[in-house]
Protein backbone atom coordinates (compact mmCIF):
# COMPACT_ATOMS: atom_id res chain seq x y z
CA UNK A 1 0.00 0.00 0.00
CA UNK A 2 1.51 3.54 -1.08
CA UNK A 3 1.74 5.43 2.44
CA UNK A 4 3.37 8.43 0.85
CA UNK A 5 1.95 11.82 0.96
CA UNK A 6 -0.28 12.84 -2.00
CA UNK A 7 -0.32 15.86 -4.08
CA UNK A 8 -3.07 17.74 -1.92
CA UNK A 9 -1.22 16.64 1.55
CA UNK A 10 2.08 17.77 0.18
CA UNK A 11 0.65 20.85 -0.21
CA UNK A 12 -0.48 21.15 3.00
CA UNK A 13 2.30 20.19 4.48
CA UNK A 14 3.96 22.88 2.55
CA UNK A 15 1.65 25.43 3.65
CA UNK A 16 1.89 24.18 7.20
CA UNK A 17 5.89 24.69 7.34
CA UNK A 18 5.61 28.40 6.06
CA UNK A 19 3.45 29.22 8.51
CA UNK A 20 5.84 28.22 11.05
CA UNK A 21 9.14 29.69 9.97
CA UNK A 22 6.84 32.75 9.52
CA UNK A 23 4.72 32.61 12.87
CA UNK A 24 6.45 30.10 15.06
CA UNK A 25 10.17 29.34 15.05
CA UNK A 26 11.11 33.17 15.79
CA UNK A 27 9.43 32.72 18.89
CA UNK A 28 9.65 29.44 20.10
CA UNK A 29 12.06 29.85 22.97
CA UNK A 30 10.54 33.14 24.33
CA UNK A 31 7.06 30.91 24.59
CA UNK A 32 8.96 28.44 26.32
CA UNK A 33 10.77 30.34 28.81
CA UNK A 34 7.83 32.53 29.61
CA UNK A 35 5.33 29.35 29.45
CA UNK A 36 3.00 31.75 26.89
CA UNK A 37 0.13 30.04 25.54
CA UNK A 38 0.06 32.01 22.55
CA UNK A 39 -3.58 33.03 21.40
CA UNK A 40 -3.08 35.02 18.79
CA UNK A 41 -1.56 32.51 17.14
CA UNK A 42 -4.07 30.18 17.24
CA UNK A 43 -6.27 32.76 15.55
CA UNK A 44 -3.94 32.53 12.42
CA UNK A 45 -4.16 28.98 12.90
CA UNK A 46 -7.78 29.08 12.68
CA UNK A 47 -7.93 31.49 10.01
CA UNK A 48 -5.79 28.68 7.81
CA UNK A 49 -8.31 25.78 8.71
CA UNK A 50 -5.47 23.89 11.01
CA UNK A 51 -8.43 24.16 14.20
CA UNK A 52 -10.83 22.17 12.16
CA UNK A 53 -9.22 19.74 10.19
CA UNK A 54 -11.30 16.77 10.59
CA UNK A 55 -14.05 18.84 10.76
CA UNK A 56 -16.58 18.99 7.89
CA UNK A 57 -16.88 22.15 5.71
CA UNK A 58 -20.59 22.62 6.31
CA UNK A 59 -19.52 22.91 10.05
CA UNK A 60 -17.09 25.61 8.61
CA UNK A 61 -13.92 22.58 9.22
CA UNK A 62 -11.02 21.75 6.70
CA UNK A 63 -12.99 18.72 5.49
CA UNK A 64 -9.80 16.79 5.62
CA UNK A 65 -8.66 13.57 6.42
CA UNK A 66 -6.27 11.50 8.93
CA UNK A 67 -3.17 11.81 6.81
CA UNK A 68 -3.59 15.58 6.19
CA UNK A 69 -4.01 15.66 9.89
CA UNK A 70 -1.03 13.94 10.41
CA UNK A 71 1.00 16.04 8.23
CA UNK A 72 -0.29 19.44 9.85
CA UNK A 73 0.69 17.95 13.25
CA UNK A 74 4.57 16.55 12.35
CA UNK A 75 5.23 19.98 10.38
CA UNK A 76 4.29 22.04 12.89
CA UNK A 77 5.78 19.96 15.28
CA UNK A 78 9.21 19.68 14.05
CA UNK A 79 9.30 23.63 15.12
CA UNK A 80 7.69 23.38 18.47
CA UNK A 81 6.04 20.42 19.88
CA UNK A 82 3.83 22.37 22.43
CA UNK A 83 1.92 24.27 19.98
CA UNK A 84 1.88 20.79 18.49
CA UNK A 85 0.34 19.48 21.54
CA UNK A 86 -2.10 22.11 21.34
CA UNK A 87 -2.95 22.03 17.59
CA UNK A 88 -3.23 18.05 18.16
CA UNK A 89 -5.25 18.28 22.03
CA UNK A 90 -8.12 20.85 19.89
CA UNK A 91 -8.65 19.03 17.06
CA UNK A 92 -8.72 15.53 18.68
CA UNK A 93 -10.09 15.67 22.10
CA UNK A 94 -12.58 18.92 22.86
CA UNK A 95 -13.48 18.72 18.78
CA UNK A 96 -13.44 15.70 17.89
CA UNK A 97 -15.89 15.00 20.77
CA UNK A 98 -18.82 16.74 19.76
CA UNK A 99 -17.97 16.08 16.15
CA UNK A 100 -18.19 12.53 16.80
CA UNK A 101 -21.18 12.44 19.97
CA UNK A 102 -22.75 15.38 19.31
CA UNK A 103 -26.29 15.78 17.56
CA UNK A 104 -27.01 17.97 14.95
CA UNK A 105 -28.07 21.25 17.32
CA UNK A 106 -24.53 20.78 19.40
CA UNK A 107 -22.74 20.68 16.24
CA UNK A 108 -24.10 23.36 14.75
CA UNK A 109 -24.12 25.29 18.11
CA UNK A 110 -20.34 24.37 19.13
CA UNK A 111 -18.00 23.31 15.76
CA UNK A 112 -18.20 26.63 13.81
CA UNK A 113 -16.59 28.59 16.86
CA UNK A 114 -13.97 25.74 17.52
CA UNK A 115 -12.85 25.35 13.54
CA UNK A 116 -12.41 29.33 13.20
CA UNK A 117 -10.32 29.40 16.22
CA UNK A 118 -12.66 31.43 17.71
CA UNK A 119 -13.33 29.19 20.68
CA UNK A 120 -10.27 27.14 21.83
CA UNK A 121 -11.43 23.59 23.23
CA UNK A 122 -10.45 21.48 26.54
CA UNK A 123 -11.15 17.95 27.31
CA UNK A 124 -10.97 16.29 30.98
CA UNK A 125 -10.98 12.90 32.19
CA UNK A 126 -7.95 12.68 34.03
CA UNK A 127 -8.00 13.74 37.63
CA UNK A 128 -5.92 14.17 40.26
CA UNK A 129 -5.78 10.40 41.52
CA UNK A 130 -7.33 8.46 38.50
CA UNK A 131 -4.89 9.32 35.65
CA UNK A 132 -4.74 5.44 33.86
CA UNK A 133 -7.59 4.39 36.05
CA UNK A 134 -10.47 6.97 34.83
CA UNK A 135 -12.92 4.37 36.06
CA UNK A 136 -12.85 5.31 39.39
CA UNK A 137 -13.11 9.29 38.40
CA UNK A 138 -14.25 10.89 41.32
CA UNK A 139 -16.06 13.92 39.85
CA UNK A 140 -19.71 13.32 39.97
CA UNK A 141 -22.70 14.52 38.10
CA UNK A 142 -26.35 14.68 39.86
CA UNK A 143 -29.44 15.25 37.79
CA UNK A 144 -31.83 17.65 39.04
CA UNK A 145 -34.86 18.44 37.04
CA UNK A 146 -34.15 19.12 33.95
CA UNK A 147 -29.97 20.38 34.59
CA UNK A 148 -27.51 17.85 36.32
CA UNK A 149 -25.24 19.43 39.38
CA UNK A 150 -21.14 18.68 38.84
CA UNK A 151 -19.08 18.47 42.02
CA UNK A 152 -15.58 17.95 41.64
CA UNK A 153 -11.92 18.46 39.54
CA UNK A 154 -9.62 17.34 36.69
CA UNK A 155 -6.14 18.17 35.97
CA UNK A 156 -3.44 17.83 33.25
CA UNK A 157 -6.29 19.56 31.30
CA UNK A 158 -4.53 21.15 28.24
CA UNK A 159 -5.75 25.25 27.66
CA UNK A 160 -8.22 24.63 30.62
CA UNK A 161 -7.49 28.32 31.51
CA UNK A 162 -7.67 30.28 28.11
CA UNK A 163 -10.50 27.74 26.39
CA UNK A 164 -13.80 29.10 26.11
CA UNK A 165 -15.15 25.37 26.16
CA UNK A 166 -15.11 22.06 27.65
CA UNK A 167 -15.71 18.53 27.09
CA UNK A 168 -15.63 16.61 30.42
CA UNK A 169 -16.35 13.25 31.68
CA UNK A 170 -18.44 13.25 35.04
CA UNK A 171 -19.38 9.71 36.89
CA UNK A 172 -23.26 9.36 36.97
CA UNK A 173 -23.18 5.83 38.07
CA UNK A 174 -21.20 4.07 40.53
CA UNK A 175 -17.24 3.48 40.70
CA UNK A 176 -15.63 1.09 38.49
CA UNK A 177 -18.76 0.36 36.13
CA UNK A 178 -17.59 1.63 32.62
CA UNK A 179 -21.66 2.81 31.74
CA UNK A 180 -21.55 4.88 34.70
CA UNK A 181 -19.68 7.81 33.10
CA UNK A 182 -21.66 11.01 31.05
CA UNK A 183 -19.94 13.27 28.92
CA UNK A 184 -21.12 17.12 29.38
CA UNK A 185 -20.23 20.04 27.54
CA UNK A 186 -19.72 23.04 29.25
CA UNK A 187 -18.98 26.67 27.86
CA UNK A 188 -16.81 28.94 30.51
CA UNK A 189 -18.73 31.11 32.38
CA UNK A 190 -21.48 29.14 33.47
CA UNK A 191 -21.06 29.42 37.30
CA UNK A 192 -19.10 26.90 39.07
CA UNK A 193 -16.88 26.14 36.90
CA UNK A 194 -13.70 27.81 36.93
CA UNK A 195 -9.63 26.65 36.52
CA UNK A 196 -7.15 26.03 38.77
CA UNK A 197 -3.48 26.30 38.93
CA UNK A 198 -1.27 26.25 35.79
CA UNK A 199 1.68 23.92 35.96
CA UNK A 200 5.13 24.55 35.63
CA UNK A 201 6.49 21.85 33.44
CA UNK A 202 9.41 20.84 32.20
CA UNK A 203 8.62 20.77 28.33
CA UNK A 204 6.05 21.90 26.42
CA UNK A 205 5.37 24.79 28.03
CA UNK A 206 3.97 27.48 25.72
CA UNK A 207 1.13 24.38 25.57
CA UNK A 208 -1.24 25.81 28.85
CA UNK A 209 -2.17 22.91 31.58
CA UNK A 210 -4.09 23.41 34.14
CA UNK A 211 -7.03 21.60 36.90
CA UNK A 212 -10.87 22.21 35.76
CA UNK A 213 -12.97 22.78 38.93
CA UNK A 214 -16.62 22.38 39.56
CA UNK A 215 -18.06 23.29 42.30
CA UNK A 216 -21.79 22.73 42.32
CA UNK A 217 -21.59 23.64 38.60
CA UNK A 218 -25.18 23.40 36.74
CA UNK A 219 -25.59 22.08 33.44
CA UNK A 220 -28.42 21.74 31.20
CA UNK A 221 -29.07 18.06 29.95
CA UNK A 222 -28.99 19.57 26.50
CA UNK A 223 -25.43 19.64 27.07
CA UNK A 224 -25.00 15.88 27.56
CA UNK A 225 -23.06 14.21 24.67
CA UNK A 226 -24.87 10.90 22.95
CA UNK A 227 -26.53 9.02 25.75
CA UNK A 228 -26.50 9.18 29.82
CA UNK A 229 -23.54 6.28 30.74
CA UNK A 230 -21.91 6.32 27.66
CA UNK A 231 -19.55 9.04 28.58
CA UNK A 232 -16.66 6.23 29.32
CA UNK A 233 -16.62 4.06 25.89
CA UNK A 234 -17.12 7.99 24.08
CA UNK A 235 -14.03 8.72 25.69
CA UNK A 236 -11.94 5.44 24.78
CA UNK A 237 -13.02 6.11 20.88
CA UNK A 238 -11.74 9.56 21.23
CA UNK A 239 -8.49 8.38 22.36
CA UNK A 240 -8.02 5.91 19.10
CA UNK A 241 -8.31 8.66 17.27
CA UNK A 242 -6.10 11.30 19.63
CA UNK A 243 -3.33 8.78 19.63
CA UNK A 244 -2.63 8.80 16.03
CA UNK A 245 -2.04 13.06 16.61
CA UNK A 246 0.21 12.36 19.42
CA UNK A 247 1.71 9.79 16.98
CA UNK A 248 2.30 12.52 14.81
CA UNK A 249 3.21 14.87 17.65
CA UNK A 250 5.74 12.67 18.49
CA UNK A 251 7.01 11.91 14.71
CA UNK A 252 7.77 15.68 13.97
CA UNK A 253 9.57 15.86 17.53
CA UNK A 254 11.91 13.10 16.18
CA UNK A 255 12.41 14.57 12.83
CA UNK A 256 13.06 17.42 14.00
CA UNK A 257 15.68 16.75 16.31
CA UNK A 258 16.96 14.21 13.73
CA UNK A 259 17.50 17.24 10.87
CA UNK A 260 18.73 19.56 13.32
CA UNK A 261 21.31 16.51 13.98
CA UNK A 262 22.15 15.43 10.63
CA UNK A 263 22.59 19.51 9.96
CA UNK A 264 24.83 20.32 12.65
CA UNK A 265 26.86 16.41 12.17
CA UNK A 266 27.73 17.81 8.45
CA UNK A 267 28.89 21.29 9.90
CA UNK A 268 30.68 20.26 13.38
CA UNK A 269 34.78 19.04 13.01
CA UNK A 270 36.57 17.05 15.09
CA UNK A 271 39.93 15.57 14.36
CA UNK A 272 40.12 17.44 11.11
CA UNK A 273 36.74 15.95 9.42
CA UNK A 274 32.95 16.57 9.67
CA UNK A 275 31.48 14.20 13.05
CA UNK A 276 29.29 12.59 10.31
CA UNK A 277 31.94 11.21 8.98
CA UNK A 278 32.94 9.37 12.16
CA UNK A 279 31.44 5.85 12.64
CA UNK A 280 30.06 6.66 16.02
CA UNK A 281 27.96 9.39 14.84
CA UNK A 282 26.80 7.70 11.97
CA UNK A 283 25.61 5.15 13.39
CA UNK A 284 22.95 7.09 14.97
CA UNK A 285 21.76 9.09 12.67
CA UNK A 286 21.26 5.76 10.76
CA UNK A 287 19.36 4.48 13.73
CA UNK A 288 17.33 7.09 14.10
CA UNK A 289 16.33 7.54 10.25
CA UNK A 290 15.23 4.18 10.73
CA UNK A 291 12.79 4.43 13.72
CA UNK A 292 11.69 7.29 11.86
CA UNK A 293 10.89 5.36 9.17
CA UNK A 294 8.94 2.56 11.20
CA UNK A 295 6.97 5.14 13.35
CA UNK A 296 5.87 6.75 9.85
CA UNK A 297 4.67 3.35 8.94
CA UNK A 298 2.88 2.64 12.01
CA UNK A 299 1.11 5.91 11.74
CA UNK A 300 0.58 5.79 8.10
CA UNK A 301 -1.09 2.58 8.86
CA UNK A 302 -3.41 3.80 11.54
CA UNK A 303 -4.60 6.63 9.55
CA UNK A 304 -5.51 4.47 6.82
CA UNK A 305 -7.88 2.56 9.12
CA UNK A 306 -9.38 5.87 10.81
CA UNK A 307 -10.15 7.39 6.99
CA UNK A 308 -11.69 3.75 6.09
CA UNK A 309 -13.58 3.77 9.62
CA UNK A 310 -12.43 0.84 10.36
CA UNK A 311 -11.53 -0.52 13.97
CA UNK A 312 -8.11 0.97 15.13
CA UNK A 313 -7.50 0.65 18.44
CA UNK A 314 -4.75 -1.47 18.46
CA UNK A 315 -3.08 -0.10 15.50
CA UNK A 316 -3.36 3.50 17.01
CA UNK A 317 -1.87 2.25 20.42
CA UNK A 318 1.08 0.63 18.70
CA UNK A 319 1.95 3.68 16.41
CA UNK A 320 1.73 5.98 19.63
CA UNK A 321 3.78 3.87 22.05
CA UNK A 322 6.49 3.39 18.77
CA UNK A 323 6.45 6.73 17.68
CA UNK A 324 6.83 7.95 21.08
CA UNK A 325 9.25 6.13 22.59
CA UNK A 326 11.53 7.09 19.23
CA UNK A 327 10.91 10.27 19.92
CA UNK A 328 12.67 10.60 23.29
CA UNK A 329 15.59 8.08 21.79
CA UNK A 330 16.25 10.27 18.59
CA UNK A 331 16.06 13.56 21.33
CA UNK A 332 18.52 12.02 23.14
CA UNK A 333 20.76 10.82 20.70
CA UNK A 334 20.40 14.46 19.34
CA UNK A 335 21.59 16.07 22.17
CA UNK A 336 24.43 13.65 22.66
CA UNK A 337 25.71 14.31 19.10
CA UNK A 338 25.56 18.22 19.70
CA UNK A 339 27.76 17.93 22.74
CA UNK A 340 28.24 20.38 25.01
CA UNK A 341 26.16 22.73 22.60
CA UNK A 342 23.43 20.11 22.84
CA UNK A 343 22.91 21.06 26.46
CA UNK A 344 22.40 24.94 25.91
CA UNK A 345 19.24 26.89 25.07
CA UNK A 346 21.36 28.05 21.92
CA UNK A 347 20.59 25.26 19.92
CA UNK A 348 16.54 23.27 19.35
CA UNK A 349 17.70 20.22 20.21
CA UNK A 350 17.31 20.81 24.56
CA UNK A 351 13.62 21.57 23.73
CA UNK A 352 13.21 18.14 21.45
CA UNK A 353 14.74 16.50 24.36
CA UNK A 354 12.81 18.34 26.98
CA UNK A 355 9.49 17.84 25.11
CA UNK A 356 9.79 14.50 23.88
CA UNK A 357 9.04 12.78 27.26
CA UNK A 358 5.25 14.09 27.45
CA UNK A 359 4.50 12.24 24.44
CA UNK A 360 5.25 9.12 25.97
CA UNK A 361 2.53 9.82 29.09
CA UNK A 362 0.11 12.11 27.14
CA UNK A 363 -3.48 10.49 26.17
CA UNK A 364 -2.33 7.61 27.72
CA UNK A 365 1.79 6.48 28.94
CA UNK A 366 3.27 3.96 27.03
CA UNK A 367 2.77 1.06 29.44
CA UNK A 368 -1.21 1.74 28.58
CA UNK A 369 -0.82 1.22 25.36
CA UNK A 370 1.11 -2.33 26.52
CA UNK A 371 -1.97 -3.30 28.10
CA UNK A 372 -4.28 -2.20 24.83
CA UNK A 373 -2.25 -3.66 22.12
CA UNK A 374 -1.80 -6.79 24.04
CA UNK A 375 -5.15 -6.76 25.46
CA UNK A 376 -6.15 -7.47 21.30
CA UNK A 377 -3.52 -9.65 20.64
CA UNK A 378 -4.04 -12.18 23.24
CA UNK A 379 -8.14 -11.95 22.20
Amino acid sequence: MDFEYSENQNMIAATVKDFTAKYILPHVMEWDESQEFPLDLFKKLGELGLLGVLVPTEYGGAGLGYFEYVAVIREISKVCGSIGLSVAAHNSLCTGHILNFGNEVQKQKWLPQLASGEWIGAWGLTEPNTGSDAGNMKTVAVQDGDEWVINGAKNFITHGKSSKIAVIMARTGEPGDSHAMTAFVIEKGTPGFTHGRKENKMGMRASETTELIFDNCRVPKENILGEIGDGFVQALKILDGGRISIAALSLGIAEGAYEASVAYAKERQQFDKPISQHQAIAFKLADMATEIEASKLLIFRAAELKNNHLPVAKESAMAKYYASEVAVRCANEAVQIFGGYGFTKDYPVEKFYRDAKLCTIGEGTSEIQKVVISRHILK
